[in-house]
């Protein structure tokens, strides 16, 4: 862990206001895996973006817009996530979402597959959609027209903005994740 924890009573001004919003909607959006721990203090992508909020206010913002009243079906928010943390290697994104995926009905037989970096064969069609399209947006290329016009057609155009956009921030969490060497909760459970 390159960033210590920061002691809440040393959080400025600006740290405060960011450290209520992000614990607030900690508890109300990202249930079902730790991210504070048993002092109150933010782990996981929390504790980078509160030591640097001059970054960490954009990112959680961003963060804040993609979880207000999504339209993609839980399970395909969830493979894109899957596949975006697969990526990368990051150990928390990794964490969480498993937990998540988990509460949000896929089956562990996917969810291992995915995570080992390999395309389950018993996909849903939307299913096979998002993961695709996930695989093909984070290779770093020009997404080939033909998946992204399956994606409009499965999704809808702003079903499909919404998917890319998702990956985008993911990416942006994996590396802040990894950059900063986050590690996972000492329990490495969810609550």
């Amino acid at each position: 862990m390159r960033l210590p924890l920061i002691p809440l009573d040393t959080l400025t001004p600006e740290q405060k206001t960011l450290y209520a919003d992000m614990k607030n909607g900690i508890q109300n959006n990202f249930k079902g895996f730790t991210a504070i721990n048993e002092t109150g203090q933010l782990i996981g992508p929390w504790n980078p973006w509160l030591r640097f909020p001059q970054f960490g206010s954009a990112v959680w913002e961003y963060t804040k817009a993609m979880s207000a009243s999504p339209k993609l079906p839980r399970q395909v928010r969830e493979i894109a996530i899957l596949v975006t943390g697969t990526k990368f290697h990051a150990a928390y994104e990794l964490y969480a979402h498993v937990l998540i995926a988990e509460l949000r009905g896929l089956p562990d037989e996917k969810i291992t597959t995915i995570i080992a970096g390999n395309r389950p064969n018993d996909l849903t069609e939307e299913e096979a959609v998002a993961y695709d399209l996930a695989s093909s947006l984070v290779t770093g290329s020009t997404l080939p027209a033909l998946t992204y016009n399956r994606a409009v057609g499965a999704f809808g155009e702003d079903g499909a903005a919404e998917f890319i956009y998702l990956v985008g921030l993911y990416c942006a969490v994996s590396v802040i994740l990894n950059g900063f060497d986050v590690p996972l909760p000492d329990d490495g459970t969810a609550d």
